[in-house]
């Protein structure tokens, strides 16, 4: 299937052109207002035109082969229609019909995966079905079945969703401008990766916003992010089910499986893609990149407002959306001094006072002063442009602003409004055409700020661009294998051979070997446990015995041990007791895996012990990562400090830590076909080295 037939066709056929409102008449509507009239033709064998087109009866009744096929007719119709637009020179083809998988019935299942398999016996690149089509504003082709106002909405933007209501508000937002639109519909033919893919590759999309509710491909869906991530173009995303009913409305929505919310996060993580909370963040964030004529090269943030009040609200906002205001240097400084009032006080975040804003030459000296700061990536300019001008000041902001951005030195610089009013249209042009993108207001444009910062910030080769997706995830499913635990001696001597310290163990399987081992080990203090695949929480029943202090004590605990096995558990798997070191204490940590049925192992790092549980503090990555990655998880702990020496507590090992980290994402990695789950806890960090006191190995 050739993707280019589908949204780049040299001709355009749509059957069931219509005069009614409804996807027929309303995507004629569309077509007639831009494109032009030798590159599409309408079929409807009961008309003689359509919206004063010519109409002809039947495909093959066509005066010359055409490449896209716009099917507005029902679903019964449509698999006809389909072998006789093949038989007529048609590769791709939008099918609006809905009744299709998304209703969630055998039938329409059945429906779908027959429209699948004619498409792949006729190469048809099939949009849909149930969508809404697409406008391609590069090349002016506009099979859509949504009407919008009228305006020029050619840009940079490339934008798929998984919902054609969100792509119609967002071409009817005045603030963004397309190279293309695309409603991918159920998606089971051409899918969203494919969409992604096309758009990744196009010169004219600098920047992919995209809704989506899931994937169904997701070694594709890892391979195209891989491959912005190194052309580093810039993929914003505002991904639904975070909350438990958001993954339900999605499933039913368009069948897509959504997955774990936080594996998708750690995807997004290790690709550099943006993720947004809402429709406005994603309008808004893409086209702020489209704008910018070049990135920040560092995160620190200066903004310059008119007011104290404004200064203020900048500040704090900020401070909670994590941004940067790094302090002017002495030469910023004393630039500063010179050209502001008496009355104004040198800070990042500055207020440059409003009488600047009345003068070009003074405001221009103050943006180059702060752009020129050494510490400085990116500058707002907080400013609340109306849409009915009554304050001079934009236009001499605007010229001083023109006069700074054609400067080689000159840095990435964005509109903060305070308040929301319908922006000044002309202006907002012209403030663009030099590199100026307008936000929306404060609380929004600072996400904004520092959605671009860390996408700037965001290096390729700091992280391992590979994914282990599971060998089964093609659809993104799974198979249902039974999983059966590893006992804790098999867990830890699995561990061990990817590196990771687990101390002196062996295994008794009598009394006596009990006691033999604590003196062949040479052990001062010993820890005796059950090992049985069956008894997963030992403490709790009595299978773990600390502070062994001979070979005496060894036995005891080994009669111990399987006493209270018996008393909790009717005929356990039970391969002996584990007689190992004590550990010296250390700060406790656990290291994990889960394996995501869609994206393969996720390793997972957080405060250990019985902490992890009530703090839930952990950070995740997708397997494997870099020893870059695994530090950033380390560090992005809220209990990190406690690892960094808090309060004169000795330090941790971090790089002991993260190469453990390492180390055991390559081994998930490696056998993600087989690892369900492993739980390594805790894991005690010492001021040089750790060691791993207990392991769970789950296979699947």
């Amino acid at each position: 299937m050739d993707i280019k037939k589908l949204l780049k066709p040299k001709k355009v056929a749509v059957v069931g052109a219509s005069d009614k409102e409804g996807f027929g008449g309303d995507t004629c509507r569309n077509i007639i207002r831009y494109m032009k009239p030798e590159d599409y033709y309408f079929i409807n064998p009961k008309r003689d035109q359509v919206q004063g087109v010519r109409c002809y009866s039947s495909i093959s009744d066509l005066p010359e082969p055409v490449e896209l096929l716009v099917i507005a007719t029902p679903m019964s119709t449509v698999e006809g229609f389909l072998r006789e637009g093949a038989e007529k020179g048609v590769r791709g083809a939008v099918v609006f019909a809905s009744g299709y998988g998304e209703v969630g019935t055998e039938e329409g299942a059945e429906a779908e995966n027959q429209l699948k398999s004619l498409c792949q016996e006729l190469d048809i690149a099939l949009m849909g079905p149930n969508c809404a089509g697409y406008a391609n504003y590069v090349d002016m082709i506009y099979p859509y079945a949504f009407i919008s106002n009228e305006r020029d909405r050619k840009g940079a933007v490339g934008v798929v969703s998984q919902s054609g209501q969100l792509v119609l508000s967002m071409m009817e937002a005045a603030s963004i401008r397309f190279s293309y639109a695309i409603s991918s519909g159920n998606g089971k033919i051409t899918t969203i990766e494919d969409y992604l893919d096309f758009l990744v590759d196009d010169e004219d999309t600098q920047v992919i916003a995209l809704y989506m509710e899931g994937s169904k491909q997701p070694s594709k869906l890892a391979a195209v992010l891989k491959k912005a991530a190194l052309k580093r173009k810039p993929i914003v995303v505002l991904k639904t089910g975070r909350s438990e009913k958001g993954q339900a409305l999605a499933a039913s929505h368009t069948g897509s499986l959504s997955g774990s919310d936080k594996v998708f996060d750690a995807l997004f993580d290790k690709f550099g893609v943006i993720r947004v909370d809402d429709l406005e963040e994603l309008i808004s964030t893409a086209q702020a990149l489209a704008v910018l004529k070049k990135l920040p090269k560092s995160s620190g943030f200066s903004s310059i407002s008119l007011s104290g009040g404004e200064t203020g609200i900048c500040a704090d906002l900020g401070q909670i959306i994590g941004l940067t205001y790094p302090d002017f240097s002495e030469k910023t400084e004393k630039a500063l001094e010179e050209i502001l009032p008496g009355y104004a006080t040198v800070n990042n975040p500055l207020d440059s006072t409003a009488s600047l804003s009345y003068d070009i030459d003074k405001f221009a000296s103050v943006c180059e002063a702060v752009m020129k700061d050494p510490s400085v990536g990116i500058v707002s300019i907080g400013y609340t442009l109306l849409e009915e001008i009554s304050d001079n000041a934009i236009f001499y902001m605007s010229e001083a602003l023109e006069k700074v951005m054609k400067e080689e030195w000159a840095k990435p610089c964005l509109m903060l409004p305070f308040a929301e009013n319908t922006r000044n249209r002309d202006y907002v042009k012209k403030l663009e055409s030099i590199g100026v993108p307008v936000l929306p207001t404060s609380l929004y444009a600072l996400k904004i700020i520092k959605n671009i910062l860390d996408f700037a910030c965001y290096k390729p080769e700091d992280h391992n661009l590979e994914v282990a997706v599971l060998s089964n995830a093609t659809l993104g499913e799974s198979d249902h294998k039974v999983r059966t635990a590893l006992t804790e001696s098999e867990s830890k001597s699995m561990i061990q051979k990817y590196g990771i310290d687990c101390g002196i163990f062996e295994v008794a399987r009598s009394r006596e070997e009990a006691g033999e081992l604590f003196s062949r080990l040479d052990l001062k203090k010993a820890v005796a446990k059950i090992d049985s695949p069956d008894i997963l929480h030992k403490s709790d029943v009595g299978c773990v015995i600390l502070g062994l202090k001979s070979p005496e004590e060894a036995m005891e605990a080994y009669d111990t041990i399987l006493q209270n096995a018996a008393k909790h558990f009717d005929n356990p798997d039970i391969r002996g007791v584990q007689i190992c070191n004590m550990a010296d204490k250390g700060t406790e940590v656990i290291l994990g895996v889960n394996n995501d049925p869609q994206f393969g192992p996720c390793v997972l790092v957080g405060l250990g012990g019985v902490f992890v549980e009530i703090f839930k503090d952990t950070s995740m990555a997708l397997a494997p990562v870099s020893k870059t990655e695994a530090d950033n998880m380390i560090r992005r702990l809220k209990s990190f400090r406690i690892l960094d020496g808090y309060r004169g507590s000795p330090k941790g090992d971090i790089d002991a830590l993260s190469d453990a980290i390492v180390r055991i994402s390559e081994m998930a990695a490696e056998r993600a076909d087989d690892l369900a789950e492993l739980d390594i806890n805790p894991v005690f960090v010492y001021e040089k080295g750790i060691c791993a006191v207990d392991a769970l190995y789950i296979k699947q």
